[in-house]
């Protein structure tokens, strides 16, 4: 049986913003939830940082470069719905055909 959560938790984009903005984009939009859904930086890198919820919860979003841009992964097991509406905060790079 395939993991069905999978798709679910690692979501994925591209943006014009380099790594280290949307790192710091990162910590600042997580901290700035209210409630259940905040969550403050835990371990960082220079291609990642490590986020951890109330209820220890935990996203990590990497960064790597791409043509036109950084490429943008994320993951959490429950607050999905976070790290999309965070990833859609990000400005997209060009669609190119």
């Amino acid at each position: 049986m395939a993991n069905q959560q999978r798709n679910r938790t690692l979501q994925q984009a591209r943006t014009t913003l380099g790594g280290a903005e949307v790192l710091a984009s990162a910590r600042e939009f997580f901290s700035r939830e209210s409630g259940i859904y905040s969550a403050f930086l835990d371990k960082q890198g220079p291609t990642f940082v490590n986020l951890r919820g109330l209820g220890g919860e935990e996203i990590v979003v990497g960064v790597s470069d791409a043509p036109g841009g950084t490429a943008v992964t994320a993951s959490s097991y429950m607050f999905d719905q976070q790290v999309a509406r965070f990833l859609a905060s990000l400005p997209p790079t060009a669609v190119t055909a």
